[in-house]
């Protein structure tokens, strides 16, 4: 178990009138895309550990969306050049804490895994759905890349009872929706006893909780972008985690429920 929590939490999912409602969506402003927070270093040490040692388990890239993935990585650059703590070259980019990453167009989301904290997952319109393409997953909230990875909206999604027809429509909707230059976020909250981030787990496996065991709040920012090339709409997930604890110290109104 490694704990790796931020120090505050920029949204409150449950309190904001914005993001508490279902779907709960707001514009991306500009340069907002990708978000550096106090607990970059740490979280991308924890990523380049995973994609290491587990790169089965966090990466998956079809070959229709391999030019996707290039675009994303030119569209995350092209974010980075607005971003303090980065500096790039046509060839690395120095990242926040310090380190020098190459920028290999050949492997384009194992290069975006080793930037940013966000989680990336490319959806690409076949037919009339949107399909999982391709993914970049250091940090799965309780579901498994291998699961998922080709799969439709609706079938990602056929674990989560909520998820009837009538919300499937209007899920598939959305991403039709999204436009070029007109970025969308939402958020979402779970509970856990346990502050890994990487939490892979597959659909017939249950998530226990107990709310009398020590237990951290999970937030995931959920930025969706259309790429203006390809048409991809990108699914980004930036994660964040904080000790209960912590939130009563701050004053943060819990959850409720939780």
């Amino acid at each position: 178990m490694v704990e790796i929590c931020q120090q505050y939490l920029p949204i409150l999912p449950w309190a904001d009138p914005k993001t508490a409602r279902l779907p709960g969506l707001n514009p991306i402003e500009s340069g907002q895309w990708l978000q550096i927070d106090d607990a970059y270093s740490a979280q991308m040490a924890h990523r380049l550990f995973l994609m290491r040692e587990h790169g089965n388990l966090v990466h998956r890239l079809s070959e229709t969306a391999q030019p996707a993935a290039k675009e994303l990585l030119d569209e995350v650059l092209k974010e980075l050049t607005g971003l303090e703590g980065f500096s790039l070259t046509d060839e690395v980019v120095t990242c926040p804490d310090g380190r020098d990453v190459e920028i290999d167009r050949n492997s384009p989301l194992f290069t975006l895994g080793s930037l940013v904290q966000e989680d990336f997952v490319i959806m690409q319109k076949q037919g009339d759905e949107h399909v999982m393409t391709g993914a970049i997953l250091c940090f799965p909230a309780s579901w498994h890349i291998d699961q998922k990875f080709m799969k439709t909206l609706v079938k990602i999604h056929d674990p989560v009872g909520e998820y009837t027809p009538d919300i499937a429509r209007r899920v598939q909707r959305l991403f039709d929706g999204i436009r070029v230059g007109r970025p969308m976020w939402r958020a979402n909250y779970l509970s856990y006893n346990d502050p890994e981030l990487f939490q892979p787990r597959r659909e017939e496996e249950r998530r226990s909780y107990d709310a009398s065991q020590p237990s951290w709040l999970r937030v995931e920012r959920q930025g969706m972008k259309r790429l203006p090339e390809t048409q991809a709409v990108v699914f980004s997930i930036h994660t964040y985690v904080l000790q209960k604890q912590r939130l009563i110290s701050l004053g943060v109104k819990q959850p409720i429920g939780e």
